[in-house]
C-alpha cells in the first residue's frame, strides 16, 4: 500500500520519547537531576495535530520526569513510560481511541518500537535510528531525533489527507485572532 493511502487512514499518533522527541542524550547532573531536550517545534506539531482532531500519545520504554513535565505541557493524555512491552500499551491506547491499527502512526527508533511498528498502518522513522527500524519504516523523516520530528510527521499526515492547509490557516487564525 502506498504511503498516500496509508496516510489518509490515520487518526492517531503514538510516539516514542527517546531518540524521536529527543535526541536521545540524557544529561545527568551532579545531584541526579536529569536534564532532556525537547523541540519547540514538537509542540507546535501537537498544536497541529490536535486541531485535526488526531490525538497524540507518548510511549516511552523509559520512565522520565522530564517527559512527564512535557506531557503535562502539551496536554498528552496518554504518556505510558518504563515498559518495554510496547506492544500491550499500544493496544491499550488504540482501544481507548476504538481504532484499528491502521488508523494508528506510530514514531519509533529503537529495538524496542518494532512490535508497534510493524503493527501500525503509517510506521515512521528517523534518519539515525537502528537499521533494523529504517529497513521496516514506511518513511524515514528529513529531522533527526530531537529536532522537530512530530512536527514533520503531522504535516505529511495533513498533506496526504489533503488537510494541511485549511488546518494551518486555522491555527494561525486561533493565534492571531483575526478572520480573512
Amino acid at each position: 500500500m502506498s504511503l498516500n493511502n496509508k496516510a489518509n487512514k490515520i487518526k492517531l499518533i503514538i510516539t516514542d520519547v527517546d531518540g524521536v522527541l529527543t535526541n536521545g542524550k540524557i544529561y545527568i547532573d551532579n545531584n541526579k537531576n536529569e536534564i532532556k531536550n525537547f523541540h519547540v517545534d514538537d509542540g507546535a506539531g501537537v498544536a497541529l495535530a490536535r486541531l485535526a482532531d488526531i490525538p497524540v500519545a507518548f510511549l516511552s520504554g523509559r520512565y522520565s520526569e522530564s517527559t512527564s513535565i512535557r506531557a503535562k505541557e502539551l496536554k498528552i493524555l496518554f504518556c505510558i513510560q518504563g515498559v518495554l512491552d510496547k506492544i500491550t500499551a499500544y493496544k491499550e491506547i488504540i482501544n481507548y481511541y476504538k481504532l484499528k491499527k491502521e488508523n494508528v502512526c506510530y514514531v519509533g527508533d529503537g529495538l524496542i518500537d518494532i512490535p508497534p511498528i510493524i503493527e501500525s498502518g503509517l510506521s515512521v522513522t528517523v534518519p539515525n535510528a537502528h537499521s533494523k527500524i529504517i529497513k521496516i519504516s514506511d518513511y524515514v523523516t528529513s529531522k533527526s531525533g530531537g529536532e522537530g520530528v512530530l512536527l514533520e510527521v503531522v504535516e505529511l499526515i495533513l498533506d496526504k489527507q489533503n488537510r494541511l492547509e485549511k488546518i494551518m490557516d486555522n491555527m494561525i487564525k486561533k493565534i492571531y485572532c483575526y478572520d480573512k
